[in-house]
């Protein structure tokens, strides 16, 4: 039983919530380590009441030690899981409806400076290939704010050069148009000619995504991972994916972008989630403070 629901339960998350396929994979684990508890307890899940639950998520973070953002997963994880259930016709009544999970802590993201993109975008780019799809997608990252996940998934017709826009698919399936401005349109440009070139006229069947790997199919995250972190070791700059997502948000709100345009661009189904970025305006505030304070060099 223990399979079947846990594979019913991720085709719910997938099919019906739809949620990435990393929350459903998480999700799935999380829910099949608790299926195992229960038969390893001998215990029925679907008869499962909230003080059993609840002993079980207090068992995870007592005795595994976990995160506060590990022990919000997991509750969430079990939330969903008997909300499914009730809407599934499986059950009468959920365990969990009082359930408050515990607050995830918002921690202040890190973000590159100025001086670090400068590093990174000052890289050659050089007529190859492999290099110009790196420089191109490092810069449509930091002028979009995508999702990796969202880069890769970007088709030929996405692409509005003309105004300057991107058609981004994003997450639960959702559309979003992005503004994107010239240079990275242009770095875009630079490598979609080399793009063509080596697969325009071969022959070969090159996926409709427009970064591909060498075979023409898409570009991994693994690939794009690697050839990032290749880059970056160059320019002298610790770098990952999804750090041009926090830093395009940061150098926005910085430069007195409000957080309303910048959720927007950002694709976050609520305000809450982009309010992290705030944190940009505080240390704003704070160094105007510093330097401009008429006291601020006075001795104590």
């Amino acid at each position: 039983m223990t399979g079947e629901l846990a594979a019913d339960f991720q085709r719910h998350l997938a099919l019906e919530r739809g949620l990435s396929g990393n929350t459903c994979l998480a999700y799935a684990g999380d829910l099949r380590a608790f299926l195992e508890h229960c038969e390893a307890v001998g215990a029925d899940p679907l008869k499962a009441d909230a003080g059993f639950i609840e002993e079980y998520l207090w068992k995870l973070k007592s005795e595994g030690r976990l995160k506060s953002s590990s022990v919000f997963r997991k509750t969430e994880a079990l939330r969903s899981f008997y909300r499914f259930l009730m809407l599934d016709g499986r059950l009468s009544s959920d365990p969990t409806r009082n359930f408050k999970a515990p607050r995830s802590p918002q921690r202040v993201p890190r973000f590159l400076s100025r001086q670090d993109m400068d590093k990174l975008l000052s890289c050659p780019a050089r007529d190859n290939f492999v290099r110009m799809r790196t420089v191109a997608a490092i810069e449509l990252l930091y002028a979009s704010g995508l999702r990796v996940s969202e880069l890769l998934g970007l088709r030929l017709e996405a692409v509005n050069a003309q105004q300057g826009w991107l058609r981004v698919l994003g997450k639960g399936s959702k559309e979003r148009l992005v503004p994107v401005h010239r240079a990275a349109l242009d770095a875009l440009g630079r490598y979609m000619e080399l793009r063509q070139a080596r697969f325009g006229g071969s022959g070969r069947d090159a996926g409709a995504e427009i970064f591909l790997n060498r075979l023409g199919r898409r570009l991994s995250r693994v690939q794009l991972w690697k050839d990032i972190l290749r880059l970056g070791r160059e320019a002298d700059v610790k770098v990952h994916p999804h750090l041009f997502r926090h830093t395009f948000a940061s150098h926005l709100v910085q430069a007195g972008a409000d957080l309303r345009s910048v959720q927007e661009m950002l694709g976050h189904a609520s305000l809450n989630t982009t309010q992290i970025y705030s944190h940009v305006e505080r240390s704003g505030v704070k160094a105007a403070h510093e330097k401009f304070h008429p006291d601020k060099e006075r001795k104590p």
